[in-house]
């Protein structure tokens, strides 16, 4: 038996039906007849934005940790538009989100009315689906579709367009019960291929995290790889694929990877490549690795079947969910040779993670040290783009997934919302956010959310006065000649203590131990703003430097 609804009492229930208890949203009148649904919905805890941005990145990061889509509420026109970027972001890194957004009425549609936008349009390159609900009877069918879509294959974001009508019409409808992704199993003659070509293999080395990652994949790989003594190094920001205390760890390929690790792909003669796209940043421009790879066999594991063979000439192909198949390679019963190369890449990434002392002021490399010995191993880095998660990437020790939370498609303004995310969803986890100071300022504003939400989270803004990968790239380019990327910011203490939070700044190495220890004793939200120098641009290189090397 059915009872007549509205349609936003329906989304709201379906959402339920699916599972979700959590939605990130800046409120809008377009869809007020769902947020009158929420107000009799305990199962769903509503957290309430100041920006779009940060409402899609907070939804994102929360789809990366649960596997589940990550659920974004926003209003047409303006608000789509700012969300549109944790829409971006989620369809790079292959994560489960669905975007809400509130629609100019039915009856008013193509008259360039207040805020109208042709969403399904503008979504569609970026977005698995896009499409706009008519119908509030088919409201179930729809957002059933849509946790099918961004759940399946290679996990993506959908939008889903609102029309304020819709969401206030009675219809009769039955609601649709949770959807599951078809887990796609490993084929055994498939696997029995791949040990074969292992077994043949002289310098094996393996590739991992992205679609489908989770963490019974992270253990169940560790596993395999532990026991063949194959390398693992980890896709760009998925390093916490396998957890880096495996005695097999490489480290992480991306900007800035370490040399060892770079000339180990170059000559390795088998690749496996498990979850991972191979994007740019991963084979740095397509180079380290060609999509034609002469004298390398590329065996590519990916859930999505369009994704193999797409970019890459594949000699093996396996469509299969990561999970699955890396329980069956963990539990592979037939004799494989154990390689010794897992063991020594794993050396060779201990010294290139360890930071020798740097003639500066504050010195990054010790800060994160001084984090690793303080923080607990579990720990949850939350980042956006810039050359300051650089010391992060090479120093930090990321431990059980999920224990990252960054951008694959480079967006700044993500860390401190995706570590709102975090401490919503893992509040007995320590949670912090690294930020560049361009990127604090372009989703700080999110420090009100957490605080509202008593959100527990430590946020560190590196503040070196200037955008620091475009001054890097400026100096490569056009040495001495900067226009463009110097920053005048604030007291980013004081305004963090504006918003409520406990801030303090440090601007020596030896005031950071500390001020952290102060930091770590508080409640809620703590910031410390730690001023650097912008000679120090990345761990490895200087602004001197670049502009020496530069000289004819």
């Amino acid at each position: 038996m059915t009872t007549s609804r509205s349609g936003g009492r329906i989304l709201v229930d379906n959402l339920v039906a699916q599972g979700c208890d959590r939605i990130f949203t800046v409120p809008g009148e377009s869809f007020l007849a769902v947020l009158d649904a929420l107000h009799d919905t305990p199962q769903i805890d509503l957290v309430v934005c100041r920006q779009e941005g940060g409402v899609s990145f907070m939804a994102e990061a929360d789809g990366k940790m649960t596997g589940r889509p990550g659920i974004a509420f926003a209003t047409r026109g303006p608000g789509a538009t700012n969300a549109s970027i944790g829409v971006h972001v989620a369809f790079q890194d292959s994560t489960p989100m669905i975007l809400f957004i509130g629609d100019v009425a039915r009856g008013q549609r193509d008259r360039e009315g207040f805020q109208e936008v042709d969403f399904a349009a503008m979504f569609r390159p970026i977005a698995k689906w896009a499409a706009r609900i008519d119908d509030p009877a088919r409201i179930p069918e729809y957002v059933a579709r849509a946790y099918s879509t961004a759940i399946s294959g290679r996990p993506g974001p959908v939008v889903l367009a609102l029309p304020e009508d819709m969401l206030v019409e009675q219809a009769e409808t039955v609601d649709r019960p949770r959807v599951v992704p078809p887990v796609q199993p490993a084929c055994a003659m498939a696997m029995s291929a791949l040990m074969g070509l292992l077994g043949d293999a002289c310098a094996p080395v393996a590739i991992v995290g992205g679609a489908g990652w989770d963490a019974a994949a992270a253990q169940y790989f560790a596993e395999f790889a532990e026991w063949s003594g194959i390398p693992v190094a980890c896709a760009f920001r998925r390093q916490d694929a396998i957890p880096s205390g495996s005695p097999v760890y490489a480290g992480n390929l991306g900007y800035g990877p370490n040399p060892k690790l770079v000339q180990r792909i170059r000559d390795a003669d088998l690749l496996l490549v498990v979850g991972a796209r191979l994007g740019e940043a991963t084979t740095d421009g397509y180079t380290l690795i060609t999509p034609d790879h002469p004298g390398q066999v590329l065996i590519h594991v990916h859930p999505d079947p369009d994704e193999l063979g797409r970019v890459y000439r594949t000699d093996l192909p396996i469509c299969a969910d990561m999970r699955e198949f890396a329980e069956l390679a963990a539990s592979w019963e037939q004799e494989v040779i154990s390689f010794s190369t897992g063991a020594e890449a794993h050396r060779e990434w201990l010294e290139w993670s360890s930071p020798r002392p740097r003639e500066a002021r504050l010195d990054l490399g010790q800060v994160v040290t001084s984090l690793r010995e303080a923080l607990p191993a579990d720990t949850i880095v939350c980042n956006g783009a810039g050359n300051f998660s650089a010391w992060f990437h090479r120093y930090w020790r990321y431990g059980p997934f999920p224990s990252q939370l960054a951008p694959t498609n480079g967006a700044m303004g993500y860390g401190v919302p995706a570590a709102v995310a975090a401490a919503l969803r893992f509040p007995g986890r320590q949670v912090i956010a690294p930020a560049g100071d361009g990127d604090f300022l372009m989703n700080g504003q999110e420090l009100a959310t957490a605080i509202q939400h008593r959100a527990q989270l430590m946020v560190l803004v590196i503040d070196n006065g200037g955008y620091g990968t475009i001054r890097m790239h400026q100096e490569r380019e056009y040495p001495g000649r900067v226009s463009g990327t110097a920053l005048a910011n604030p007291d980013f203490a004081a305004l963090a203590r504006a918003y409520g939070a406990w801030a303090e700044t440090v601007e020596t190495t030896d005031q950071f131990g500390p001020a952290l220890q102060r930091a770590m004793a508080q409640t809620g939200v703590t910031l410390l703003h730690l001023k650097t120098d912008l000679e120090q641009i990345t761990p490895g290189l200087t602004i001197s430097g670049l502009r020496e090397k530069a000289k004819p």
